[in-house]
């Protein structure tokens, strides 16, 4: 890399490192840490919430597979982005309703109970910690393909840079980073994209290249391959503690659905640009690895003086994912486990503190997960099964139909956790033999469950026309 392109990535870090800095001054308290003080108006949540799921994952994971399978895999993830859109209009206004509010947990304890509460907080953590090690990854792969050092070292000095400023702002740290690294990817990212065409030949050139399966809707899918990638984007990462978090940080509904529903639209644009991006690169560098196909196009096309900048961008994409689980991750073992069932006596200023030892301590642990991660997909995917199956269904049930029944809601989200885990490790075969992907046979068992004790409980929906509020968790 030349030296202009390095000064430009270093500014970069510099710049991110002075938020955390000016961020440290402004948190105060627990909800700053957390919720940045439920100040966030529509605009920038559209911007930190984009910002934060359009990581390695939509980004350098989607282009690698359309390097390898074409624009299938784009028309199949395009169900998260569809789902966040749904979840804009239909659930996250809804979640206002809950004062004090600042992660699931919050809100299942109040539909399901305090082993609900429990549950979420576990399962919530370690899928967290599970996404923010792909991310991790991602960031070394970015590091290895424009300096040529090892994936492990850029782990170590992306995350480095990561757990500096969340760590000593917060909320509000990684909103303004977010911001930031929005900006960067908007612009940056089509650029290359642009560049990358002309340097091919224009669209017609990437079309006569490639064979004509690259382009249609499901490749060499079979339809039930499709539909499982489909239902995994669809159910994986929607309402994720920290998307959820972003909703509540909302000052209000209108802000909330505003929000969340750009930032959805917003998603299907980058999906169609980070796979186009892959494209081109399969033309340009097929004998590269699919992981490699973003990071090479940036290092070998672009111009002198935008390599570093798009490098900076497409580490912001990264990166800005990286803290929002980061953050998430620490407010939901303070919030959801530590607080209520270990230390229920501590002040605020005391919370405060643990949340950023505790988003020190699970940063550490995401690096070493991401160091025995082989894909960013597969890191991805893996994260998404303990989601869905669990938490997902009995929390839209609550936010819309206002359920209020413990047994249901505990008894849906181990069961699916069951399910999953007899699919995934158990020796079995069962998905060979049912057809049903881990994911999907712990979303049936998990719906299932939850209806036939429900209903055999005969538990009524909460008709006061208004949730009662919550009790803030923090001091």
């Amino acid at each position: 890399m030349h030296m202009i392109d390095l000064m430009g990535l270093l500014l970069y870090f510099a710049i991110l490192l002075y938020i955390g800095y000016r961020s440290a001054r402004k948190t105060s308290s627990s909800a700053d840490f957390a919720v940045a003080g439920n100040k966030i108006i529509w605009p920038v949540l559209f911007a930190t919430l984009a910002a934060s799921f359009l990581g390695g994952g939509a980004s350098m994971g989607r282009a690698g597979k359309a390097f390898d399978e074409g624009y299938a895999f784009m028309f199949a993830a395009s169900a998260f982005p569809i789902a966040t859109i749904i979840a804009g209009l239909y659930i996250a206004p809804r979640l206002k309703r809950y004062a004090g509010a600042q992660t699931v947990g919050d809100i299942m304890a109040h539909h399901y109970g305090r082993s609900a509460r429990l549950l979420t907080g576990i399962f919530s953590l370690i899928f967290c910690i599970g996404i923010l090690g792909a991310q991790a990854l991602a960031i070394g792969t970015v590091f290895n393909a424009i300096l040529g050092i090892e994936i492990s070292t850029g782990i170590l000095i992306g995350m480095a840079v990561v757990l500096v400023y969340s760590t000593a702002g917060g909320m509000w740290a990684v909103i303004q980073t977010d911001v930031v690294q929005f900006v960067m990817l908007a612009v940056f990212l089509p650029i290359t994209m642009i560049v990358g065409l002309d340097k091919i030949g224009g669209p017609e050139a990437l079309i006569a290249a490639l064979p004509s399966e690259h382009f249609s809707l499901m490749g060499d899918y079979t339809p039930l391959m499709f539909l499982s990638i489909f239902i995994a984007f669809l159910l994986g990462e929607t309402l994720v503690p920290p998307y959820t978090q972003r909703a509540l940080s909302a000052p209000d509904s209108r802000h909330a659905r505003i929000g969340y529903s750009l930032a959805g639209g917003f998603g299907l644009l980058f999906y169609a640009v980070s796979s186009t991006i892959g494209l081109i690169a399969l033309v340009l560098y097929p004998q590269i690895s699919p992981d490699q196909a973003m990071p090479e196009l940036i290092r070998d096309a672009l111009p002198l003086g935008l390599t570093g900048l798009v490098l900076a961008s497409l580490l912001a994409v990264v990166m800005s994912t990286a803290d929002s689980y980061l953050n998430s991750a620490a407010v939901i073992f303070v919030t959801d486990i530590y607080k209520p069932f270990i230390n229920p006596a501590m002040s605020g200023k005391q919370q405060l503190w643990i949340e950023r030892g505790v988003n020190l301590a699970i940063g550490l642990g995401a690096i070493v997960f991401a160091l025995y991660a082989t894909s960013i997909i597969d890191a991805l995917l893996l994260s998404y099964a303990l989601w869905a199956p669990t938490i997902l269904l009995p929390f839209i049930f609550a936010v819309l139909f206002r359920i209020r029944c413990k047994r249901a809601g505990v008894a849906a989200m181990i069961a699916g956790a069951l399910a999953t885990s007899m699919w995934k490790w158990s020796g079995l075969e069962l998905e060979a033999l049912t057809g049903l992907t881990p994911l999907i046979a712990g979303v049936i068992v998990n719906i299932v469950v939850f209806t036939l004790v429900y209903q055999f409980l005969n538990a009524a929906p909460d008709h006061n026309g208004k949730n009662a509020p919550i009790q803030p968790t923090h001091s």
